[in-house]
């Protein structure tokens, strides 16, 4: 009997949550956010210098006004003509950052500390990298909040990535 009980337990642990749990977990996000425990990631600022490893992104707002409208530049060097340049925009919508890179667009994920590209890209974002790299499951954090530095990331010919 109480193998049986054993085996029951162990067999619901299996199974996947319901639309129930995905609720309460928004729920309980909401909650810790309004208390001050969880940053809210749709109020923090995107603007500045984000990094990981090699990998270099820079956001910074446009000269067109448009206060959501952001610049965006990324390089990634990994040495011997591997890696991947691309300047564009950048458009907030809740945890989702709409990126442009030209004909390459997706949505990026920002959750407070970090801004994550998806694994999967558009074909057209593999003419903005050489070699071996990819733009694909790019993953950086904050490294300055700071403007005048966000503006002074160069891609390895020199361009300017977050300048209008």
């Amino acid at each position: 009997m109480i193998a049986l009980a054993g085996l029951l337990i162990l067999a619901g642990c299996g199974q996947g949550g319901d639309g129930a749990d995905n609720a309460a977990g928004e729920r309980l996000e909401t909650a810790s956010i309004a208390a001050g425990l969880v940053a809210d990631p749709a109020a923090a600022p995107l603007d500045g210098v984000w990094s990981r490893d090699s990998d270099r992104m820079c956001i910074s707002p446009t000269g067109s006004g448009d206060g959501s409208a952001r610049r965006i530049g990324v390089t990634l060097d990994y040495g011997e003509g591997q890696g991947c340049v691309a300047s564009g925009t950048l458009r907030r919508s809740g945890p989702e950052l709409k990126v442009a890179f030209g004909q390459c667009r997706f949505a990026a994920r920002f959750d407070g500390d970090s801004i994550q590209f998806p694994a999967s890209l558009p074909a057209a974002c593999t003419t903005l990298c050489t070699g071996r790299a990819t733009l694909s499951a790019l993953i950086v954090e904050r490294v300055s909040a700071s403007l005048a530095e966000a503006r002074t990331l160069r891609s390895p010919g020199g361009k300017a990535l977050c300048v209008d």
